[in-house]
């Protein structure tokens, strides 16, 4: 079993309330950017003329751009102020999302999904790295309440910006979505105050990061590699159910734009905010005795969570398709809780983003071949056995976690998160 006992230097004096609210208020318009294309494909499609293939392929080029540029945001979010980088990156997703509303064929979809998908790189290694430093022996907490933006952001754009589209045309959900990002990358320069330094006291040897930190960082640890691994069978799954469930419902069940979005998000993402908070406070208390608690939470996630995606695709009446998507979702957010906690305890401080922005390259390429696999198989096998396949990899991802738990954690745990 491994211990720990948290160090009272470690002891934060006061919750950083300021920082975080600001922060899930960045999330919130990253997934609502992300969430609010997909909401309105049905639109797209038919005003642009395009096919089930290449809106697949729109979508996946949008996760390809996040993991192919994810490498150099984690760089960057170690060595410059994370707090710019976070200004930066929310500032140049919002433009790219407002012009996204002018766009006329497949070629502009592509651009600007692309431009949004690498600048919202920057944002998850520098955020999550600067939650890290700033909350320490509350980082479940902390991390749970930020990742509840990306439930909510995606819950609200599958409502709002299906209200808009049905109401005033595509085109102008971007333009308010991108316009009110702008708005909030003004806030932030205002109010973000000077970045909070990691806690190094404990670091044996103080090197300047470099490019290649993130990638040695992760190969170096076998958990890492299997944390990852889990990982990309997890963004596997939700970038696939993010991008059809709302055509799911609308073609099968016959619900309309607006409700097809908002019931495909809101079932799933309000059980998720549950599981979320309930796995960050639960690891934290566990995790003071016994840290492998973050990875069994995890595991067990991802294996409870498998049964239920495979429900909501098979089900044939609405009440078990949302049975399904709900406990589908609790189950996600208490993976969710520990992403990136659970990682930190086999990261230096010093490298914290860099190695998150590494793991999330490899976990958002593999993933984003989930949109593109779905609608190429669409017109063949049908979304319903699509969606229900997904299940497998769910499962896949838990048996990576239960192997970290049982052959490297123990070795490769990092001396910060050991007793001392």
């Amino acid at each position: 079993m491994i211990r720990y006992n948290a160090p009272r230097n470690l002891k934060l004096k006061s919750f950083n309330w300021e920082l975080i609210i600001l922060l899930w208020l960045v999330f919130f318009f990253n997934q609502a950017d992300r969430q609010v294309f997909n909401v309105i494909l049905p639109q797209i499609k038919i005003s642009l003329q395009l096919t089930d293939a290449e809106l697949g392929m729109i979508a996946s080029v949008f996760i390809w751009a996040i993991g192919l540029c994810v490498p150099l945001s984690g760089y960057i979010g170690d060595v410059f102020s994370k707090k710019k980088v976070i200004i930066f990156s929310l500032l140049l997703w919002s433009v790219a999302t407002f012009f996204t509303g002018f766009s006329a064929g497949l070629i502009h979809l592509v651009i600007l999904r692309g431009i949004v998908g690498s600048s919202e790189s920057f944002y998850a290694p520098a955020a999550n790295a600067l939650i890290g430093d700033t909350y320490k022996d509350k980082t479940g907490f902390a991390m749970a309440i930020h990742q509840t933006a990306l439930y909510a952001g995606i819950i609200m754009s599958g409502l709002i910006g299906a209200l808009i589209a049905e109401r005033f045309g595509w085109s102008v959900a971007f333009y308010i979505f991108g316009g009110i990002g702008i708005v909030l990358s003004i806030v932030l320069v205002v109010r973000f105050k000077k970045d909070i330094l990691p806690d190094t006291d404990s670091l044996v040897i103080k090197k300047k990061v470099t490019v290649f930190d993130g990638l040695k960082g992760l190969f170096q640890k076998k958990t890492a590699v299997l944390l990852t691994m889990a990982f990309a069978c997890m963004i596997f799954v939700n970038v696939g159910y993010l991008t059809w469930a709302p055509t799911f419902l609308h073609e099968k069940y016959k619900l309309s734009l607006a409700n097809a979005g908002f019931s495909s998000m809101f079932y799933h993402h309000v059980f998720a905010f549950l599981g979320v908070l309930a796995g960050g406070r639960f690891s934290d208390y566990l995790a003071k005795t016994n840290v492998g608690s973050r990875l069994k939470l995890q595991a067990f996630g991802l294996l409870l969570g498998s049964p239920f995606i495979y429900l909501l695709g098979s089900a044939n009446e609405l009440i078990w398709v949302y049975t399904g998507m709900g406990l589908f979702g609790f189950f996600r957010g208490i993976y969710d809780s520990n992403i990136y906690a659970s990682l930190f305890l086999v990261t230096a401080p010093g490298v914290r983003a860099s190695v998150s922005g590494a793991m999330i390259m490899f976990a958002f390429l593999i993933g984003a071949f989930a949109p593109w696999i779905l609608g190429t198989i669409k017109p063949t096998l049908g979304l319903s056995s699509g969606l229900s396949a997904l299940s497998v990899v769910y499962l896949l991802g838990s048996i990576f976690i239960f192997i970290a738990l049982r052959f490297t954690l123990a070795k490769e745990i990092h001396v910060d998160a050991e007793a001392k």
